[in-house]
Order: structure tokens, then C-alpha cells, then sequence
């Protein structure tokens, strides 16, 4: 069983990135929805502390502004990596990991447009790809607490709403 936590891009701002994961990663588009992961398995093991930091919150959305379009992996893989400071994604972090891990890795924010591990990405592929306009800032106000048993989906388990 795998757990994380997570912040899905709302459905009004996921057309054009959830077309590209379809048509060009429907394996991975079925497992889960285009996302930015916050927290991966083994930074929560202490999921105890860590339901205990969430529930202190008084996180306001968070804004995340993207770049272009990128290859990752040997080209492998396709992304759209953050630009910018993200301080409030990472501050977001340090309170949510506060007394299991208080200093924790940097993880650069990015949504996952087509995973390696169940696509590989073409020069022409990547050509279509750029050709598609994805949003250059996503505005995220819930936390989800997602789960995976083998390669299944992802379940929410848990949803946190951020402040307004």
C-alpha cells in the first residue's frame, strides 16, 4: 500500500493537460489525475504526526506558476516543471512534515504529463505535445490524502481544504 499527499489540478483547469496524458499516457491518465505530488510515501510513514500537522493548518491556496513544457528521463518522460521561488509550496511542506522529518528534501513542483515507467516519449511526440497550450499558473485549495494498493488506482482517502 502506498500512500502520498497530493494536489490535483481542478477539472476547469485540467482539459488541455489531461488531452495530452490520454492520448499520449492512457495507462498512467487511468491510475490517476494530473497532480502535483507534495508529500511522496517515505516522507509520511508517520501518517499519525503527519494527519496531526494537517489538521493545524492555516494554509491559504496555493499558486503555482509552470514553465514550458519539458523532457525528463533520457527523454523518456514529459513534464511541466514550476518556475519560479515556490516558497509557499515548500513552507507547505515544512509544516505538513513538522516533527516527522523538519528538514526536509527539496521536490521541485511539476505535473507529470507522461510517466516513464508506462510511456516513452518521441521526438515527434514531444512535437504534438508542444504544440498544446498547458496553463503557466494553477491555483490548488485542497490537499488530498491518496492511497495505491499494487498498481491500481489512486483512492482519495481524505481531503483538506486550504483556506480562502
Amino acid at each position: 500500500m502506498r500512500r502520498q499527499l497530493t494536489l490535483f489540478v481542478q477539472k476547469n483547469d485540467a482539459k488541455y493537460i489531461e488531452d495530452i496524458r490520454c492520448k499520449f499516457n492512457p495507462q498512467q491518465s487511468e491510475i490517476i489525475n494530473s497532480h502535483v505530488t507534495l508529500c511522496r510515501e517515505d516522507e509520511i510513514e508517520n501518517i499519525d504526526q503527519v494527519l496531526h500537522n494537517l489538521t493545524q493548518l492555516e494554509q491559504k491556496k496555493i499558486n503555482i506558476n509552470f514553465g514550458q513544457v519539458a523532457r525528463f528521463d533520457n527523454g523518456k518522460g514529459v513534464f511541466i516543471p514550476a518556475i519560479s521561488d515556490n516558497n509557499k509550496f515548500h513552507q507547505l511542506r515544512s509544516l505538513i512534515l513538522k516533527g516527522v522529518n523538519d528538514n526536509p528534501r527539496r521536490q521541485e513542483p511539476h505535473i507529470t504529463l507522461m510517466h516513464p515507467r508506462n510511456s516513452t516519449c518521441t521526438d515527434k511526440i514531444f512535437e504534438q505535445i508542444l504544440k498544446i497550450e498547458t496553463p503557466n499558473k494553477l491555483t490548488f485549495n485542497k490537499i488530498a490524502i491518496i492511497e495505491q494498493e499494487g498498481n491500481n488506482t489512486w483512492k482519495i482517502i481524505k481531503e483538506i481544504e486550504l483556506i480562502n
